[in-house]
């Protein structure tokens, strides 16, 4: 009797019973020749921390912020009451030890000193020598003078004050001779892309309406510990116009030369990446929103929210970004709310 009795069929275990849902983000690819806008402050290649040689108190600072000043000109003493005496000291020394030579030297004619006593009076008479030029030296570096025509970018010390050797006193740079930069910062994916004497358009409010242009001159090859970025320096070309300072804000665009392979990267969700390496990675793509693929992909970059991609990504169609920890290669899924990728 139960035989001959209707029953609906049963329904397959693979039919919707292993689909798996996920999001998915529509890929469109970005042209990696596009220009880019960054920021950054005005400085010289040359700026230059003055210090004394020796540490004491400063006597005089003959100059302030702003200030122009020429090569050889005199900008900070220390007080040099030690110092004096040190030299002094070994002035003495060297007479001293002098005087003790020519005795035994002539206590060795008459054979009364030996070879030995007079090869020893020598050493002591050159060790004082080089004590006595030694002081001369750090008298010398006791005084600050400017190492190129130039302007006082800080002051870092007051007359006055005790300063230990090698203590920044004067921040100098050499202005006059008109290498302004502009130093700005980079992300990963821009680093990749710059090279050098890529070209560049500066704008500043000190001269609005006035486009100066630049090259490329500098890529940094480390992180800055203090922003967590990169740094270029873009160094003006042509005309350079009067009364940049050190410190000025500029913008710049800046059009890469770079063409990554394919000519085209894309920007995708961290949450899309599986198994990255810091160059390669994986991640899960669909082109007809039932069946997902996994695929390899290279990673040139990674921004504050994304990852840039650079190959792998050409022949997709749709970039899975929710769902992935689920899915294995031809994992049966079914999309929901598709995104599209925004530039």
């Amino acid at each position: 009797m139960y035989a001959c009795k209707s029953h609906p069929a049963k329904v397959s275990q693979n039919d919707g019973a292993d689909t798996i849902p996920v999001q998915t983000l529509l890929l469109k690819q970005q042209s990696n020749n596009t220009t880019m806008a960054v920021s950054g402050q005005f400085t010289t290649d040359d700026e230059v921390m003055l210090s004394f040689k020796t540490g004491g108190i400063i006597n005089s600072l003959n100059v302030k912020e702003g200030d122009a000043v020429k090569k050889g000109q005199l900008l900070a003493t220390l007080n040099l009451t030690e110092i004096d005496a040190q030299v002094k000291q070994a002035s003495l020394s060297v007479e001293k030890a002098q005087r003790d030579y020519q005795r035994i030297q002539n206590l060795y004619k008459d054979s009364v000193a030996t070879l030995e006593q007079l090869q020893n009076s020598k050493t002591a008479l050159q060790q004082t020598q080089q004590q006595l030029n030694m002081t001369k030296y750090n008298r010398q570096y006791s005084e600050i003078h400017a190492p190129k025509d130039g302007y006082i970018l800080r002051k870092l010390a007051n007359a006055g004050q005790l300063v230990t050797a090698g203590a920044p006193v004067l921040q100098t740079n050499g202005a006059e001779t008109n290498k302004w930069i502009l130093r700005v910062g980079i992300s990963d994916s821009e680093w990749t892309r710059l090279q050098l004497n890529d070209p560049a358009q500066i704008q500043t409010t000190a001269f609005p309406g006035q486009i100066l242009h630049g090259v490329i001159s500098r890529k940094s090859e480390g992180v800055d510990a203090v922003t967590g970025t990169f740094s270029a320096d873009i160094t003006l070309s042509g005309k350079k116009p009067k009364g940049i300072a050190a410190g000025m804000f500029g913008k710049a665009i800046i059009t890469p030369s770079y063409t990554v392979i394919g000519g085209s990267e894309w920007q995708i969700p961290y949450e899309a990446l599986l198994d990255g390496d810091g160059t390669t990675g994986y991640v899960f793509v669909t082109d007809d929103n039932k069946t997902a693929h996994k695929v390899k992909v290279v990673v040139a970059g990674i921004n504050k929210s994304t990852v840039t991609i650079s190959t792998g990504l050409e022949n997709a169609k749709a970039l899975i970004i929710s769902g992935s920890a689920y899915l294995t290669d031809n994992s049966a899924i079914v999309v929901q709310s598709p995104k599209t990728a925004s530039k």
